[in-house]
């Protein structure tokens, strides 16, 4: 009888052992998936980057998604989707960057993508260009066009 009930306590011992063993793991993955966002987070700006001809093609490879706002300083609509642009940018850190580009100083990038209307936000992912986003567009229809490319 206390050979059985030695028996019964060393197998409760290794079970509760054994639970332990798989809280301890669960924890671990979710503190690495924790950390693994934090640290894509950081690598991810959380607000709209600057650019020019001359960086255009390296920040738009640089990152899996990014949207580029194809603006000018005497644009209206341009001027009105510069504040929904910064929400979006900091909404959707790790995931998208968002990009600035005055067309007025960067013409080569205007005329090698045929812009001839703006507000126009060029959407690239992994480098290449996938769709384009034309006029001031309400935020929800910007981040539904967007969804796919997620």
């Amino acid at each position: 009888m206390s050979h059985n009930k030695i028996s019964v306590d060393a197998v409760n011992i290794v079970f509760r052992r054994v639970n332990i063993m798989d809280e301890l793991e669960s924890i671990r993955q979710r503190k690495m998936e924790e950390l693994k966002r934090t640290i894509r987070e950081r690598q991810f700006p959380a607000a709209p980057i600057v650019l020019t001809d001359a960086d255009l093609d390296q920040s738009v490879s640089k990152y899996p998604l990014v949207v580029v706002d194809c603006w000018a300083q005497w644009c209206g609509p341009c001027r009105m989707l510069s504040p929904l642009i910064d929400e979006l940018a900091a909404e959707f850190q790790g995931r998208i960057v968002f990009g600035k580009l005055n067309v007025d100083d960067n013409k080569m990038t205007a005329i090698t993508f045929g812009i001839t209307s703006i507000p126009a936000m060029l959407v690239f992912r992994d480098g290449k260009l996938v769709d384009r986003i034309i006029g001031a567009v309400p935020k929800q229809r910007i981040i539904e066009r967007l969804q796919p490319f997620m």
